[in-house]
């Protein structure tokens, strides 16, 4: 009985022993293998901006003194909307001079015209008494010339209401020279001048800033700059998905709708091509010409097919996988669609499989003891 009783107390001892001083489970995360979407998608490589679809700084064609400003800073205006007027009295005197004559020659195309009507009357009346007897040829050939000479004023007449009226069109255009109208209804950006100042038009070769800046407010796009390695991946009609700094955590739905045909070179930098994507919708949130804007370009989707973390996955395919007694096992997959989130798993795991999700441990290798950690 005391052999049976030592041995009993040394393997206590021992099991104790062994207990507390075998290798503990190392604390590691792991994320278990399930069903879901998985999309290809390449993104811009620096910031992309939103642009108005429609931009346009605005000038007078024609140098002068500003006389009046209709607008301001901010406000939305409409097609057509006069925007800026120049000093322009001398032009408006011209114009009033021009409907003026026009009037006048329209008077004396009713007289003319009247008195030719008259003649040409009176040259057939008489034609008829010649041909009765009654009057000598002579009168009838008097007769029939100032009917003519009257057709001729009449017609002299015609022409200078033309005359008139090809004056007031050349009046008007240089009045409207010194009228900037809006070309489309949009939002003043910025105005450069205030009552008074002269303002130019820019010279050629020398650029002068703009008078008005009018932009679109109600037609968004983003551009942003893709890699030259990626951009013979897109094409137009694409999904893609616009973020904003200014927005984060809201997603917008867009579709990419022009591919540049060229390369742009930035010295010190990957050389990009750049992309323009529309917003699916108008958003609702007031969005800012300039905005910096990142793009998801969707290439291939798939949906309901076994996924795994793209994080979990190691060099050459590999991940490790925990078996029945919670140690790692060393599995080779064979994957498909991939981005930074998930890889689509085309063999080598089952769903429910828990595989692990970091590799920062010393300890990590295969047949090492793991247990999920506790947040």
């Amino acid at each position: 009985m005391r052999l049976i009783s030592l041995i009993m107390i040394s393997g206590a001892i021992a099991f104790v022993s062994w207990y507390f001083a075998r290798p503990k489970p190392l604390q590691v995360d792991l994320a278990t293998i399930t069903t879901g979407n998985v999309e290809a998608t390449v993104v811009n490589t620096r910031a992309g901006t939103i642009k108005s679809c429609q931009r346009s700084n605005l000038a007078p064609i024609s140098g002068g003194q500003i006389a009046k400003i209709w607008i301001k800073e901010g406000d939305h205006v409409q097609k057509g909307q006069v925007l800026l007027e120049l000093w322009n009295q001398d032009l408006q005197a011209q114009r009033e001079l021009a409907q003026r004559q026009l009037t006048m020659a329209q008077e004396r195309r009713r007289e003319t015209c009247i008195l030719a009507d008259n003649a040409r009357r009176e040259s057939i009346r008489v034609q008829q008494l010649v041909a009765q007897g009654f009057v000598s040829s002579q009168r009838a050939d008097d007769a029939n010339a100032n009917a003519r000479s009257r057709q001729a004023s009449c017609e002299a007449a015609i022409s200078d209401i033309k005359r008139a009226e090809a004056q007031i069109r050349v009046s008007q255009a240089g009045i409207d020279r010194t009228i900037i109208t809006a070309p489309f209804s949009g939002v003043i950006g910025k105005i450069t001048g205030e009552l008074g100042e002269f303002t130019t038009p820019s010279p050629p070769g020398i650029p002068t800033p703009p008078t008005i800046d009018l932009i679109d407010d109600r037609c968004l796009y983003v551009t942003a700059p893709m890699d030259e390695v990626d951009a013979p991946k897109i094409k137009v009609k694409q999904e893609a998905r616009i973020t904003l700094d200014a927005m984060p955590g809201k997603i917008f739905a867009g579709k990419v709708r022009r591919i540049a045909p060229y390369v742009t070179e930035i010295e010190k930098q990957a050389r990009t091509v750049d992309i323009e994507v529309d917003f699916l919708q108008i958003p609702s949130d007031t969005l800012l010409v300039g905005y910096s804007a990142d793009v998801e370009v969707i290439l291939d989707r798939k949906t309901d097919v076994l996924r795994i973390p793209t994080q979990a996955i190691r060099q050459n395919n590999k991940v490790w996988v925990t078996d029945t007694d919670n140690r790692l096992v060393e599995h080779q997959l064979e994957t498909g669609l991939s981005n930074w989130s998930f890889t689509e798993i085309l063999s080598g795991l089952k769903a429910g499989d828990q595989v692990l999700m970091s590799f920062d441990q010393d300890d990590l290798k295969t047949g090492a003891t793991v247990q999920p950690k506790h947040n």
